[in-house]
């Protein structure tokens, strides 16, 4: 695993540790009616079985408010403890307020200096939110976003760029604002009396180029524990390779204490899959081990079946099944390699390197598939593609069940 930065101060969300060389913590957030307090446990529960640590939910009306002590209650009797942070926009002063059962329930306020209000009602506003946290001894994220940023401080800065002939480049005084009112308001939070235990940051933009430049600047310039994400990444593959694209360079950089990949779902789409992209990141990156990774060929011109395609599909809907069991049950697990490759070309070797591999015939190859295990072949399988992929499987689950110490109960 990449060495973990442990310069950076430790906040505690609940169980949770964000920073101070803790690993990357994966967040997510619900997109039900939070006033519907059912939904929205449900979809808390399938972000944190998916693998989120931290699920955060919008808090923007009364019945919102109302509604958190519920979710959190039905979170706890069925047995998910995962963390929840509140979203407020322009009127968290008053809801957190006016609803302390909601307050004392969340575990983390995320607060955007750019909309609590203007001049002194902002500041005034900012200290209530700040103040309730200390109160409740919970953590806040000043979450600075591009789309929202404080118009006062960009203006400003703006007519300084024009005064003083700069010519500095409009998104560069953009990212500039942005980390100073970052900064300023870590600041102000601190004199309302939060400590910098309990106090992250994020600036969020939509451009992968600017969010680097901004993590990279707020990095040099303070030790609060950083949350990356872009402000929206996109559908599908756009949103991933955009997320990554940003993401990817900081966490190698060792810059980044915990991370949310905003995708834009499809209609009826499945919300945990921004967690699932955002595990992926990280285990590519060699920063976390959430689950068994599956290699498994590209596929070309020498695998016109789609055998080998069906049966990696197979594999890794084996181990999305198996792995809540294993995971309570085998220290280790979520480190496994396997791998289903479709040819003689780098299958071999590819399912050599794996724990457990296999390699299926390419077009004119002949019709046996070698099973490797930690390197050596264990045997040849034949037969229909269904016959192997049952013994494939079970040899798989041999492995885990051989080679991973059991968790002391």
């Amino acid at each position: 695993m990449t060495k973990i930065d442990s310069t950076t101060e430790a906040v505690l969300v609940g169980p949770v540790q964000i920073g101070g060389g803790a690993p990357v913590v994966v967040q997510s957030m619900t997109n039900t009616d939070t006033a519907d307090a059912e939904a929205t446990a449900k979809q808390c529960a399938e972000l944190a079985r998916a693998g989120s640590e931290l699920v955060r939910v919008t808090v923007n009306t009364p019945e919102a408010a109302e509604a958190v002590p519920e979710i959190r209650g039905r979170l706890d009797d069925g047995g998910c403890g995962v963390p929840l942070v509140g979203d407020f926009h322009f009127n968290g002063h008053i809801l957190l307020r006016q609803h302390p059962a909601c307050a004392a329930a969340l575990d983390k306020y995320r607060i955007n200096p750019g909309n609590v209000g203007r001049g002194a009602r902002r500041d005034d506003n900012f200290a209530t939110i700040c103040a309730i946290a200390h109160d409740h001894g919970k953590a806040v994220r000043i979450g600075v976003n591009g789309g929202s940023l404080d118009q006062e401080l960009l203006t400003s800065e703006m007519r300084k760029n024009a005064d003083h002939d700069l010519d500095r480049p409009s998104n560069e005084v953009l990212n500039e604002c942005m980390v100073i009112s970052a900064l300023e308001s870590t600041e102000a939070a601190l004199a309302c009396g939060l400590g910098r235990d309990r106090i992250v940051i994020s600036c969020k933009v939509s451009a992968p180029p600017d969010l680097i430049a901004i993590y990279r600047e707020l990095h040099a310039r303070t030790r609060q524990p950083l949350h990356l994400g872009l402000t929206e990444a996109g559908m599908g593959a756009r949103g991933l390779v955009w997320s990554s694209a940003a993401m990817a360079v900081l966490l190698a950089e060792g810059i980044g204490d915990t991370i949310r990949i905003s995708l834009t779902p499809r209609p009826g789409g499945d919300r945990a899959d921004e967690v699932r992209a955002a595990c992926e990141l990280l285990q590519a990156l060699g920063r976390r081990a959430f689950a068994p990774s599956v290699t498994a060929c590209p596929g070309c011109g020498r695998t016109n079946s789609t055998s080998f395609q069906e049966l990696a599909q197979r594999v890794e809907d084996h181990v999305r099944e198996r792995m809540p069991g294993w995971r309570l049950r085998f220290r280790g697990v979520e480190e496994l390699r396997l791998a289903v490759m479709g040819c003689i070309v780098n299958g071999p070797g590819e399912s050599k390197a794996a724990n457990v591999g296999i390699s299926l015939p390419g077009s004119g190859e002949t019709p046996r598939c070698p099973v490797f295990v930690d390197g050596r072949q264990l045997t040849t399988l034949g037969g229909t593609p269904d016959e192997i992929a049952e013994i494939f499987l079970s040899i798989v689950d041999d492995y885990v069940e051989r080679k991973y110490q059991e968790v002391e109960s």
